[in-house]
């Protein structure tokens, strides 16, 4: 079965959690420090590869049936988001959603947020500076 890195929604305790069906947790880890991290329009996380200046990102890895990946899991992504590969903090890979090459970036929309490289650390932050902004 695939190992599958979550950062977002899927994580324990998300709104999407419960897609994961019985995909067993394996631990929280984080990325090798190669990624940006930013927000899509304050609804959802997205990893993109860099050169320099990465910074090494928290998530979740699970253990998914093929079928919960295809079936369940990438059906329900985001347009701006596709399927990769990225690597650990302990130099294995794993497959996780990152940041399409071709999407555009819209002014306002995509925001660099690898400060926090934490999406439960900045919805919180940021809820508590702007609560309107983050319902999704």
């Amino acid at each position: 079965m695939p190992l599958m890195f979550l950062n977002g929604g899927a994580m324990r305790g998300g709104p999407l959690n419960h897609l994961l069906g019985d995909s067993p947790l394996i631990g929280r880890v984080r990325t090798a420090p190669l990624y940006r991290f930013y927000s899509v329009g304050e609804a959802f996380p997205a990893l993109d590869a860099v050169e320099a200046g990465g910074v090494s990102v928290l998530g979740e890895l699970y253990d998914t049936d093929w079928s919960v990946l295809r079936d369940v899991l990438l059906p329900t992504e985001p347009a701006e988001l596709e399927l990769g590969v990225i690597e650990l903090d302990d130099g294995t890979g794993c497959l996780s959603m990152v940041r399409r090459r071709s999407y555009k970036e819209q002014l306002g929309v995509l925001r660099d947020i690898s400060h926090t490289p934490d999406w439960n650390a900045y919805r919180h932050t940021a809820s508590a500076t702007s609560p309107k902004e983050l319902q999704a």
